[in-house]
């Protein structure tokens, strides 16, 4: 298919609620988001860098930068008949695998829609419900996450997972399983420990987690692997993996016991299934993170979670966990058992709501531009 028209769309939404971690607090969640057009068709993709660079250096404004000044023009008016072609025309561009992931989704969901198939089925997934997770950050007490982790529980969601911080971390776990003994529970440090606080994971291995989530440097694998050795508990890397290379490198040294995918991490679909299938080859479980994703970014993950090796609930709840109004239709609902559907029609499998996106853009602009009247 020829690509005729790629749009760049930065919008604003309020989360429900405030949303903090070890990096800081968001109360709205800024997105690019993507349209490419072709043949009659239209994709959508949905960059997932942040307003400032702390959980990437990436951001909202080095990747409208990237996809407008040099990621855009490698596509426009160029055939593209697959996915991997798109990474083959970004590969003279270095790093800014979000900006990268963020066209590539749209390719994704293009090419998907040309052939009729979900994009689950595209990707060579087999399941048409994959389990969900909540993510659940720091609270301003320790009774106000006990409540919040009771209301998700009455939803329905199969596991609870807590962002810690120092501080934040042994007391509140204690005080999370003797309330809740049975839940499935885990904990994401977001890098903020050294080696040298291993007392503190010593302590955390008492508590029956699922595992704990990147504990150390945001590129670091070689020190998880020391880390590891230690623990029962299985460690699970997020930042510091961004190819199927590093996920070789990480599992052959014993860094970890798991890896959370985010496809918008590592530089779209493509790279993410490669990843999934060198774990899957090493029996490896690994399940789908999230970034505080709208609809859009949330069907590519539900659609790659549907792949065989995604054996763990991911970071993937309702549309209303986030937005009291997704961008779009239908949203994504919390099945009574726990589970989210995978779309069942073409391309991501939902309507994207073009109103509702115009009244959240703070910016808008076509590849190539509008031709003068």
């Amino acid at each position: 298919m020829r690509i005729e028209r790629i749009e760049l769309r930065t919008i604003r939404m309020d989360l429900v609620h405030r949303f903090e971690t070890s990096f800081g607090a968001e109360s709205t969640r800024h997105a690019v988001i993507v349209r490419v057009d072709a043949g009659g068709l239209t994709g959508y993709g949905e960059c997932v860098a942040g307003l400032g660079p702390w959980y990437s250096y990436e951001t909202v404004g080095t990747s409208l930068h990237v996809l407008r000044e040099y990621l855009a023009p490698r596509l426009i008016g160029q055939d593209v008949d697959s996915p991997e072609q798109v990474g083959d025309r970004f590969a003279p561009i270095r790093g800014h695998p979000m900006a990268k992931a963020a066209l590539e989704f749209a390719v994704w969901d293009l090419l998907a829609r040309a052939a009729g198939t979900p994009l689950a089925r595209f990707l060579g997934g087999e399941r048409d419900r994959v389990d969900s997770g909540v993510s659940i950050g720091i609270q301003p007490s320790l009774d106000a996450l006990l409540e919040r982790i009771d209301g998700f529980l009455g939803q329905g969601y199969r596991r609870v997972k807590l962002k810690i911080k120092p501080g934040w971390d042994v007391r509140v776990v204690a005080a999370v399983r003797e309330r809740f003994p049975d839940v499935p529970l885990m904990v994401d440090a977001n890098s903020a420990y050294r080696l040298d606080d291993l007392d503190v994971f010593r302590q955390l291995d008492d508590f029956d987690l699922l595992m704990i989530e990147q504990p150390l440097g945001h590129d670091d694998i070689y020190e998880h692997s020391k880390l590891q050795a230690r623990l029962r508990t299985r460690l699970c890397l997020d930042e510091s993996i961004h190819t199927a290379a590093d996920a070789r490198f990480a599992l052959e040294i014993g860094s970890c016991g798991v890896i959370n995918i985010k496809p918008g991490r590592v530089g779209g679909l493509v790279e993410a299934r490669a990843i999934h299938d060198v774990c899957r080859a090493r029996g490896i479980p690994v399940w789908c993170g999230g970034m505080l994703e709208t609809g859009i970014g949330r069907a590519h993950n539900v659609a790659l979670a549907s792949l065989p090796n995604f054996r763990l609930p991911g970071d993937l709840s309702a549309s209303d966990r986030y937005y009291a109004r997704d961008v779009i239709d239908p949203p994504f609902a919390l099945n009574p058992d726990g589970t989210l559907s995978v779309p069942s029609g073409p391309g991501i499998g939902v309507s994207v709501d073009e109103e509702l996106l115009d009244r959240l853009t703070l910016s808008h602009e076509t590849i190539p531009p509008p031709r003068a009247p």
